[in-house]
């Protein structure tokens, strides 16, 4: 797999999960209807769906996962919650995608 589709398989994956989240939240937190749950649940399947796809070790995913998923969560807290990222933000965010990186396509033997 390439390393941008790898990338964006993880972006959709942190989608799904972020998504699934919070759409439930909406409903605890917000007073929103009940009927988010449907949708949320839905997400949430798909979220592990899409990290079955990935072609490494579960653990490596997981670990390097993390990494987008923090980016991700980020730029929805702009675009969703229209909370502006600080430079804190994107520079943490840069660093969690060069983890990802290293874990992810670093030269490993077979």
């Amino acid at each position: 797999m390439t390393e941008l589709k790898t990338v964006g398989l993880f972006a959709l994956t942190a989608l799904a999960e972020i998504a699934g989240c919070y759409l439930p939240y909406l409903w605890l937190r917000e007073g929103k209807s009940i009927w988010l749950l449907i949708p949320g649940a839905l997400s949430l399947v798909a979220f592990v769906w899409l990290l079955s796809l990935h072609p490494t070790a579960a653990g490596r995913v997981y670990a390097a996962y993390g990494g987008v998923y923090i980016l991700m969560a980020i730029l929805w807290l702009w675009t969703v919650n229209g909370i502006r990222p600080t430079t804190w933000d994107i520079l943490g965010s840069a660093v969690a995608l060069l983890g990802m990186a290293i874990i992810m396509f670093a030269p490993r033997s077979a």
